[in-house]
């Protein structure tokens, strides 16, 4: 943040202008202000009391505290105050009006992560036809699967001829249980 800083009735020495950029630096860690953000700041002086004027334009809306007091820098600080408490009731105002769009996109993000998460599993019926070991190995490299399922001509038993990785072919045959 970037300060203007004005004194109307009182010139402004260095140690003022020190005081008022660290108090207001601390403004920084909000994220409703810019880094590029100019904080203009007047001083003003009448009989018997200092006033302290500071405006800071944000994303949301424009911060302003003024503030009165017999004392420059505890007038400062007391701007200082004036201007955390409009930064939290502002985020207050922002999350309250943000909050059923943020559930509904926290909700969406689960769903999304859920059904990323979720295998499919598709379902597939096969009628197992009749044939010999060789024309099911035929079969197999028709349909470019690594596996095809037929019943045996010899036995009648439902059987499974599979490609093996190291080459070569495998059979899986069905007893049923005894």
């Amino acid at each position: 943040m970037r300060f203007e800083i004005v004194g109307k009735n009182i010139t402004v020495t260095s140690a003022m202008r020190d005081k008022i950029e660290a108090k207001l630096s601390v403004l920084d860690k909000y994220l409703l202000i810019d880094p590029d953000t100019i904080a203009r700041v007047v001083a003003r002086v009448y009989p018997g009391s200092q006033k302290v004027e500071v405006t800071i334009p944000t994303k949301v809306g424009i911060l302003r505290a003024e503030v009165v007091d017999d004392d420059f820098y505890s007038a400062v600080d007391l701007a200082l105050d004036k201007l955390e408490d409009q930064i939290r009731r502002q985020k207050t105002r922002l999350s309250r009006r943000h909050r059923e769009h943020l559930a509904n996109a926290f909700i969406a993000e689960a769903e999304q992560e859920e059904k990323e998460k979720s295998i499919p599993v598709r379902t597939k019926t096969v009628v197992a036809e009749e044939m010999e070991l060789d024309e099911a190995i035929m079969q197999m490299e028709l349909s470019g699967h690594t596996f095809y399922i037929y019943t045996d001509d010899e036995t009648g038993r439902m059987a499974v001829v599979y490609r093996r990785s190291n080459g070569g072919y495998g059979l899986l045959e069905v007893e049923k249980e005894a």
